[in-house]
């Protein structure tokens, strides 16, 4: 993905357009032009870049990053963004972030130095992380004992406390009405921890 292409799908979900919303703007008929120039696809041809700047109500130089957006007096810049995928149900044997698996792309802070994210659903981790959160995962084989890790079993991806004692693994929920999760032997081989959860968007 260009660095047009990640600015452009920025500076739209900043101004909360969707990509219809944002074709219009630029006069397209449909929105497959915005798609195909937000997965990196198409190019945009340079007339149409002050243009494009113009509906994006930002600047030509911003789009290709060559400056950052002015900031108003009184204003708090937002934190240096960076593009992961949103993973949906997970395909068996597949890489978790294969693109049958990707939803969309979402824009979180780069200081978390994620991976991907996923959607949760129910409420094990309740309080802490609720039904309908995003939490955002980077990539990594192993946890430290009591972190939240996204942990596939089979098919399926659970975020829960991971602990390990001698040959069991154990994932524990923060909802004290869900039993802890308690797996060993052979039922160990469809365990793989993809990675640690490192932050968390609600309301998106």
């Amino acid at each position: 993905m260009s660095e047009l292409s990640a600015r452009v799908r920025l500076r739209r979900e900043e101004l909360h357009l969707s990509q219809e919303e944002l074709a219009q703007r630029m006069g397209y008929r449909s929105k497959s032009s915005i798609t195909k120039l937000e997965k990196g696809v198409n190019d945009l041809p340079n007339a149409r870049l002050k243009e494009l700047a113009a509906a994006l109500e930002t600047t030509p130089a911003y789009l290709l990053g060559l400056e950052e957006p002015r900031i108003p007096p009184g204003f708090e810049p937002l934190p240096k963004m960076k593009l992961v995928p949103l993973v949906g149900s997970i395909a068996c044997g597949t890489p978790i972030t294969a693109e049958q698996n990707i939803e969309r792309y979402i824009g979180v802070p780069a200081a978390w130095h994620a991976d991907f994210a996923l959607t949760c659903h129910g409420d094990s981790m309740s309080p802490t992380i609720c039904d309908g959160d995003i939490v955002c995962i980077r990539c990594q084989p192993e946890v430290e004992q009591g972190q939240i890790a996204a942990v596939r079993i089979g098919e399926e991806a659970t975020l829960k406390h991971f602990h390990q004692q001698g040959d069991a693994v154990i994932l524990i929920a923060d909802n004290a009405a869900c039993p802890p999760m308690v797996y060993t032997g052979s039922q160990l081989e469809d365990i793989q921890i993809e990675g640690r959860a490192v932050g968390f968007c609600r309301g998106l």
